[in-house]
Parts: structure tokens; C-alpha cells; sequence
């Protein structure tokens, strides 16, 4: 696209702190991929609080602001949409962006269930709009390097692999019963949460899940309630009145890969918790193959470590920062050791949806993952009350990484 000037309408639902994170992205977009000739215009902001949407107007520089998400989507200069809304309205909405004819790049979990999600994969298929998902972490220059190392057969045949998210944002006992511990409103706990980015990069990068077999608990059992958007679920209420949480805390599940799956016969562990006490963002992955294996963690996510080969005077792993290169590390930065943030992955994410709506490329994340990485959630949550395996329906149109 080198040398074409294309300017595209954007549109933003729910202006928190995703909502941000989603317009700083755009607005860094022709400074970081100036060769893209794409020119993010931020247009339109929907949000039921008013003072957020004088925010979006006052503040990210949208040229308009809305109280009803509708009518973002029936703006004819609104070409993209991004949809930050809590988890519950996200299908409603991305179901409607698809009807109105609008590209959009939708937070997890796109459903509450996998019925969900897959309504909203229906509707994206009927319109044929381009979806993007916002699974960020598969964008780390370490992480697109691990895949190359993966697919190239560096490591060998995979094997086994060890996967787990642990966060502390809920270890607090008396932190409010926010949205997000409410069945209705949430779905899922830390499955939706936490381990549907785990299951899609694990994906995306071995391959797909076929079966898998689940445990899952709930740790603190009751919370003080929370008037909706009062507060977050950061807010911490003493003595207040208590309610159930509907949800669970912690999640595990064994997995086995499917045989078209890059790294088939592989099997492995994913845990997640949102209320471990140490760990901030502890999101961390281990693969091992017959030729060697990598660990990585996003609390060092420019790094990583690597072990390849088993003779020599230097085995075992040596650690290797992300560098030009890897993925697209070089846009961000010139060398090694200059990190990269986790802003800088949205910006990553957004170039490959434009990318995706414009026609240049498809190495985005899109619907398909999504019902995928819900099928897997789903599956663990029946076999957590069945406690048998559980197989998981295979779904055609993802990224995951499959044998040629």
C-alpha cells in the first residue's frame, strides 16, 4: 500500500479503559506503519455516561459523541468499529455492527457462550465484514518469534506443553461484586476471562485443541454488592451488604491437540486464577519439543528463553531479548533491550485489522478463533461437572497452526 493515502472512519463503543487503550492505537497508527498509508479518523464515541462521552470528544478527539451505540453504527463515515463494552453486550453489539455492514474489532469474549459467539460468527459470515478479536498477547515480538522457531521445526516435534495466567486483580476478599462475577452478565469466570487468551494462543501457536478435561473453583463464594457502574471490580467495600458469586476463580484443564494440528499427538496444562496472591499478570507459557523447547512470560514479554539441542558445552536455556526481526518489534523500536509495552501490542492488532478491511492481509485474529477458543471454554466447564473428557468441535476459517 506504499504511497496510497487511505482514510478510515472509525467508531468506538464504550469509552473505558479498553476504549482508550483501542483509540490510542489508531492515533499511533501512521506514525508506527507509515508505509501503510492508512489514516485511522476517529469519528464517532457511544457511551451511557455522558461525562465519558464529552471524554471521547473532549479528550481522544472523536469528532462526535453519542449516549446510544445505534447510532454509531448508522453513521455513514463510521467505516470500523471497536466494541469495548462490558463482556455481556458485546455479541448483542457486534451482532448489530455486522447487520449495519461494519468491520469490527470486538474484546473477549465475543459471547458469554459458545451459542453466543457463534450467533455473532453467523452474522459476520451472512454481512461478510471483516472481525478482528482483540486476543493481543499472540502479537508480542517474542511470542511471533516462538512461532517461526515452531513451525520451521526448530524445536522439533512438539510434545507436551504448560500454560497458565495467574493475576491478582480479585484477591482482594472484600473487592466488589462487579459485573464480572455475575453469571448473567459475565458467563464464565476466569475461563472467559483469563484462559480464552491462554486457549488462543496456544492455538495459534500448536495448534488445535480436539479434547480436553477441566477442573474448576470458586474461592471467595460471596462478595459486597456493587451498584452497576459505580465502581470496578478494583473497588474495595468494607462491611458491605454480600452477595454469591456465580463464577469461578481458578480453572485448569489437560489438552490434547488435534491430529491436523501443527504440533499433533502434543498434550498439556492450562491453568488460570484471578485471585492468586504474588503474581500481577503472571501470563506465561512453556513448550517442549524432541529438539528443544521456549518459556515465555508476558511479565518479561520482550524476552525469552530458549534450549535447542541436547550435546554441547552450553545446554539448557539461554535467554534472548526481543530484538528486530521479531515480528514487528523494528516498527517500535531500533534494538534489543528497549522494550515494548502492552499498548504497543494493540497497535499491532489494529495495523492487522485495518490490514484485513482494507484487503493487504489476513494475519489478523478473527470470528472463527473466538468461537473456537468457546468451544474449548465451554468444554472444560462440562467436563468440570461431568469430570470425563470432553471433545471440542473443530472450526473451520482460523488461525491456529495447522500442518500445511
Amino acid at each position: 500500500m506504499a504511497n496510497q493515502k487511505r482514510e478510515i472512519g472509525v467508531g468506538l463503543i464504550s469509552v473505558g479503559w479498553m476504549g482508550k487503550v483501542h483509540s490510542r492505537a489508531y492515533q499511533a497508527l501512521p506514525v508506527v506503519y507509515p508505509e501503510l498509508g492508512i489514516k485511522p479518523r476517529l469519528v464517532m464515541a457511544a457511551d451511557t455516561a455522558p461525562d465519558r462521552v464529552e471524554y471521547a470528544k473532549d479528550v481522544l478527539g472523536y469528532e462526535q459523541g453519542t449516549l446510544d451505540y445505534h447510532e454509531v453504527l448508522a453513521n455513514p463515515e463510521v467505516d470500523v468499529v471497536s466494541i469495548c463494552a462490558p463482556n455481556f453486550l458485546h455479541a448483542e453489539i457486534a451482532i448489530a455492527a455486522a447487520k449495519a455492514g461494519k468491520a469490527f474489532w470486538v474484546e473477549k469474549p465475543v459471547g458469554r457462550l459458545a451459542e453466543e459467539t457463534e450467533a455473532v460468527q453467523a452474522a459476520a459470515q451472512a454481512a461478510g465484514v471483516v472481525s478482528s478479536i482483540g486476543f493481543n498477547y499472540r502479537h508480542a515480538p517474542a511470542v511471533e518469534h516462538i512461532k517461526q522457531l515452531i513451525a520451521d521445526g526448530s524445536l522439533g516435534r512438539i510434545t507436551n506443553i504448560r500454560g497458565s495466567f495467574f493475576a491478582d486483580y480479585s484477591s482482594e476478599p472484600n473487592g466488589a461484586l462487579s459485573w464480572r462475577f455475575v453469571r448473567s452478565l459475565a458467563g464464565s469466570g476466569v475461563l472467559g476471562d483469563l484462559m480464552g487468551h491462554l486457549v488462543d494462543l496456544v492455538q495459534y501457536l500448536v495448534g488445535p485443541i480436539a479434547e480436553v478435561s477441566g477442573m474448576t473453583k470458586t474461592v471467595y463464594t460471596e462478595r459486597p454488592k456493587l451498584e452497576m457502574g459505580k465502581a470496578t471490580h478494583f473497588a474495595v467495600i468494607e462491611n458491605g451488604e454480600m452477595a454469591p458469586v456465580e463464577n469461578e476463580d481458578y480453572a485448569a484443564m489437560m489438552v490434547r491437540f488435534a491430529d491436523d494440528a501443527l504440533g499433533a499427538g502434543a498434550v498439556g496444562t492450562l491453568e488460570a486464577s484471578r485471585v492468586s496472591v504474588g503474581p500481577r499478570a503472571s501470563y506465561n507459557f512453556e513448550i517442549y519439543g524432541t529438539e528443544g523447547s521456549v518459556k515465555w512470560d508476558f511479565e518479561r514479554m520482550n524476552e525469552l528463553q530458549v534450549a535447542i539441542g541436547r550435546h554441547g558445552a552450553h545446554l539448557g536455556y539461554q535467554r534472548v531479548m526481543a530484538s528486530p526481526g521479531f515480528g514487528d518489534f523494528s516498527a517500535f523500536q531500533p534494538g534489543a533491550g528497549t522494550s515494548m509495552g502492552y499498548d504497543d501490542l494493540k497497535v499491532v492488532e489494529a495495523r492487522k485489522f485495518l490490514e484485513a478491511f482494507v484487503g493487504v492481509s489476513a494475519r489478523n485474529s478473527n470470528i472463527n478463533d473466538a468461537v473456537s477458543a468457546n468451544r474449548v471454554l465451554g468444554a472444560t466447564e462440562r467436563s468440570a461437572e461431568s469430570r470425563t473428557w470432553e471433545s471440542v468441535a473443530a472450526v473451520d476459517g482460523t488461525t491456529a497452526a495447522k500442518r500445511p
